[in-house]
C-alpha cells in the first residue's frame, strides 16, 4: 500500500513528505518534478508569493543514484519567506476559511495557528509526490493532463482574464471549474466489492481534500440527472485489435467502482479564495465584538495552478490502485504481472 504523509506551515522552514510503499528501479528525475512546481505555480491571478518561492525538490532519501530503492522517499522545498515565527498574531477569521473553525477546535488565540497549516502552500509537496507517481505511470503509459472549463462563468480565456482583472481591481477574487484526464488506465483499477476501495470514491476523496475544492463529478456528471438510462449508458463493443470497449464515455471511465479502460474524466469545481482584499464581516475571536476579516497576501485566482494539483492527487491515487493489483516491490516484477494481465483480458 502506498502512504504519504505531508508536514509543514506556508511560513515555516519547510515542506515535507514521507511516500512509502513505492517500488524499487523506477529512475527519478528530478528535473520533471522542478517542471510541475513550476506548473503550480502558474496561472493568470496568481499572487506575489509565487514571484518569490521558486519552489526545487530536494530528495533527501529513498534512491541511489537516482533510482528508488523500495525504501521511504523523502522529499522536501524550502521556504525562502520563512518567517512564521516573527509574524504578528490574527484574530479576525476570514469567511470560507479554516480560520475560525480551526482555532475554536483546538483552543487557539491566534488564527495563524491554524492558517499556517491549512494554506494551499502544502499543495506543493502533494505535487511532488504526483510527480514521481507519474513517472510511474509513466512507464505503463499512463498520461495525465488538466484544462480550465470556465472561471467566474467565462470560458475564453481572453474573458477570463478580463474577469480576473475586474476581481483585482475589485479586490475580490474567482473560482471556476476545471477538467482532469486521464488516459490509457487498464481496466480493473479500483473494485466493486468493498465502499472504500471503488476508485471513484478514492479519487474524490483525494481530490476535494484540495482546499478550495467544492464539487466533483465523473464524465456526465450532473447532466445524468435529466436524461433518459438508454440515451446516457456507454454500450459495449469487441474487436480483437481493441478488446472491449467503448463509443462514448459519459461514464467518465469508470463504472461500478472499477476503471473500464476509457479516459478518466474528473470535473472539479473551486470556489472563490476566501482571502478578499474588501473583506467581509467577521468577529474578533478574542474581544467576540464585530470587525473585518484579516487580509493576507494571497491569489485572486488559482483555479488553473489547483487543476495541476488535482492531477498530482490523481496520480497518487492511480499508482496506489495500480500497485495493489500488480503487486510487485520491484519495477521488473510489475511490468511483468502487467503484461501478464492484459494477455488475459484480451
Amino acid at each position: 500500500m502506498l502512504r504519504i504523509l505531508t508536514a509543514g506551515e506556508s511560513h515555516g522552514r519547510a515542506l515535507v513528505a514521507i511516500l512509502e510503499g513505492f517500488p524499487a528501479g523506477l529512475v527519478i528525475e528530478e528535473e520533471k518534478i522542478n517542471q510541475e512546481l513550476v506548473r503550480r505555480q502558474s496561472g493568470y491571478g496568481r499572487g506575489p508569493r509565487m514571484k518569490l518561492e521558486k519552489d526545487k525538490i530536494e530528495i533527501l532519501a529513498g534512491i541511489k543514484r537516482n533510482k528508488t530503492l523500495g525504501s521511504p522517499l523523502a522529499l522536501m522545498i524550502s521556504n525562502k519567506d520563512y518567517k512564521i515565527d516573527e509574524m504578528s498574531p490574527l484574530v479576525s477569521p476570514r469567511p470560507g476559511h479554516a480560520d475560525l473553525v480551526g482555532s475554536l477546535k483546538y483552543g487557539f488565540s491566534d488564527i495563524r495557528d491554524v492558517s499556517e497549516r491549512a494554506s494551499a502552500r502544502e499543495t506543493a509537496i502533494r505535487v511532488s509526490v504526483g510527480a514521481i507517481c507519474k513517472m510511474f505511470l509513466e512507464k505503463f503509459n499512463i498520461k495525465f493532463s488538466s484544462k480550465v472549463i470556465n472561471i467566474g462563468g467565462k470560458k475564453e480565456i481572453n474573458q477570463q482574464h478580463k474577469k480576473i482583472d475586474e476581481a483585482f481591481s475589485k479586490k475580490d477574487t474567482l473560482g471556476g471549474v476545471f477538467e482532469v484526464i486521464i488516459k490509457n488506465v487498464p481496466i480493473g483499477l479500483g473494485s466493486h466489492v468493498h465502499y472504500d476501495r471503488r476508485l471513484s470514491g478514492i479519487l474524490a476523496k483525494a481530490i476535494v481534500s484540495i482546499p478550495g475544492i467544492k464539487a466533483i463529478e465523473f464524465g456526465l456528471g450532473f447532466a445524468y440527472a435529466d436524461k433518459f438510462g438508454s440515451q446516457v449508458h456507454d454500450a459495449i463493443y469487441y474487436s480483437k485489435k481493441q478488446g472491449f470497449y467503448h463509443k462514448t464515455n459519459n461514464a467518465g471511465g469508470i463504472e461500478g467502482g472499477i476503471s473500464n479502460g476509457e479516459d478518466i474524466i474528473i470535473r472539479c469545481c473551486m470556489k472563490p479564495i476566501s482571502t478578499l482584499g474588501n473583506p467581509l464581516d467577521s468577529v474578533d475571536i478574542l474581544t467576540k465584538k464585530p470587525t473585518k476579516a484579516a487580509i493576507e497576501r494571497s491569489d485572486i485566482c488559482a483555479v488553473e495552478a489547483t487543476a495541476v494539483i488535482a492531477e498530482a492527487m490523481a496520480s497518487f491515487e492511480i499508482t496506489n490502485s495500480f500497485l495493489e493489483k500488480f503487486g510487485g516491490d520491484s519495477l521488473k516484477d510489475i511490468v511483468c504481472n502487467y503484461n501478464c494481465y492484459l494477455k488475459r483480458i484480451q
